[in-house]
């Protein structure tokens, strides 16, 4: 697979005049390829944040480097790298700045120039893929929180981008929200190939990821597919995460006694492990 981003050995320090400063990111290596979900979690404070910022170029390493699509990241060249990157935040409503919701789609479209004729396909194509096409004509702060970070989504698609980073863009909605924004993402990466960062506190939404980068005080903690980093349970929970819902209870079972074959990434797969265990005799 290709390469679409890289950033190695990378510090960032936000005082930097300060003799025992403290590092947000202290010599990470990161890279992400064509087509893949990368998941990279931690608590507040971990530096996930600050990786977001040094992802989209309104931070610049102080050490190492950050190559997107090929190009070291520079400001000469950061926004033609933006061109090609899509970015949801974690409150849509700082996002938005046109009255209504094609309105707001279009908005980086016109920034850039885009032909208007172009502009009307690429909006009305980007709603139909986040299934917003029949709220065109709404104001977007009248929009539900998981209708609000669609439009958001599809406001960064009209740009074609190749790389979505997705910062804490499900924090702040309730889980109807959060698995209508997430469900939108699989089926995107589906029908268009398109690569995901999506850069969380929220394990649940990292189960969703191809890989899951863990970090903790500015470092990378662990790397690894979902199953390799869930199979840690107790080593996550002491820097601050919340283990999915089937990963608690598979462990709670076990503390009662109870047989089970494998650590469970879904509830499906406790349910067919205790059925399988207990009641298939």
């Amino acid at each position: 697979m290709d390469k679409i981003l890289s950033l190695k050995n990378v510090n960032y320090t936000y005082t930097p005049d300060q003799p025992d400063s403290r590092y947000a990111v202290k010599d990470v290596t990161i890279e992400a390829f064509d087509g893949e979900w990368l998941a990279i979690v931690g608590h507040n404070g971990s530096g996930k944040s600050t990786l977001a910022r040094l992802m989209n170029g309104l931070l610049f390493p102080q050490e190492g480097t950050v190559h997107i699509f090929g190009l070291a990241m520079n400001e000469k060249n950061i926004w033609e790298i933006r061109s090609r990157l899509g970015m949801v935040f974690q409150n849509p409503d700082n996002q938005f700045v046109g009255a209504t919701v094609q309105d707001d789609v279009a908005f980086a479209l016109e920034n850039n120039g885009v032909p208007y004729e172009d502009m009307v396909k690429r909006v009305e194509h980007a709603l139909q893929l986040v299934k917003m096409e029949q709220f065109v004509d709404h104001e977007p702060h009248h929009l539900s929180g998981g209708q609000k970070q669609r439009v958001a989504i599809a406001g960064a698609l009209a740009l074609h981008p190749k790389l979505l980073i997705l910062d804490e863009a499900t924090s702040m909605l309730d889980p109807q929200g959060r698995e209508e924004v997430l469900q939108t993402v699989r089926e995107l990466r589906e029908t268009t190939g398109l690569t995901v960062i999506s850069i969380t506190h929220d394990l649940e939404e990292a189960m969703s990821a191809d890989r899951i980068i863990v970090m903790n005080d500015g470092q990378k903690y662990a790397e690894g597919i979902p199953r390799e980093i869930f199979s840690s349970g107790n080593k996550l929970t002491e820097l601050g995460l919340d283990l999915p819902f089937s990963l608690k209870m598979t462990h709670l079972l076990r503390q009662e006694g109870v047989q089970l074959m494998d650590e469970h990434m879904t509830e499906e797969e406790l349910v067919n492990d205790l059925w399988t265990s207990h009641f298939n005799n």
